[in-house]
């Protein structure tokens, strides 16, 4: 894994991870690649300081507190949008793309849903018009 400083065309920066940098070259090529703020895809990577620890001075424990209250607007308004599509939505797991299409073909009711799905699913459904978007956030892991 590999972590990317990055900037979009309107000067937004933000962070990224990445499997390798050859699949930040291929997503980025494909358009896959977004702006959380403004969405869009013309990103580049920026100059970032990498983080290094020495045997001498370990980093500082973070607190408690810091970590459960978000840190700016962005992350206040994106743990906003997760508690709305939380609380909105079924949460349908590695079933989306199946679910997705159903609903989309009239198999099975409208409702509202989110999960994950393979990118090569993703693209298929993208590609047959179902209507999807990516959410800025990894779902949370529900099980029975």
């Amino acid at each position: 894994m590999i972590r990317y400083a990055l900037k979009c065309t309107n000067d937004h920066g933000f962070e990224s991870w990445f499997a390798s940098a050859e699949a930040f070259d291929k997503l980025a090529a494909a358009g896959m690649v977004a702006c959380p703020e403004c969405g869009a895809t013309e990103v580049r990577k920026v100059l970032m300081a990498p983080g290094v620890q020495t045997a001498r001075k370990k980093p500082a424990e973070p607190k408690d507190e810091s970590l459960a209250a978000p840190a700016s607007e962005m992350e206040t308004k994106l743990a906003a949008l997760r508690k709305h599509v939380e609380t909105t939505s079924d949460y349908v797991g590695m079933g989306f793309a199946s679910e997705a299409r159903k609903m989309h073909e009239g198999e099975i009711p409208q409702r509202s849903i989110y999960g994950e799905a393979k990118p090569e699913e993703a693209k298929r459904l993208i590609e047959d018009g179902v209507p999807v978007a990516p959410l800025p956030f990894r779902p949370t892991r529900k099980s029975n």
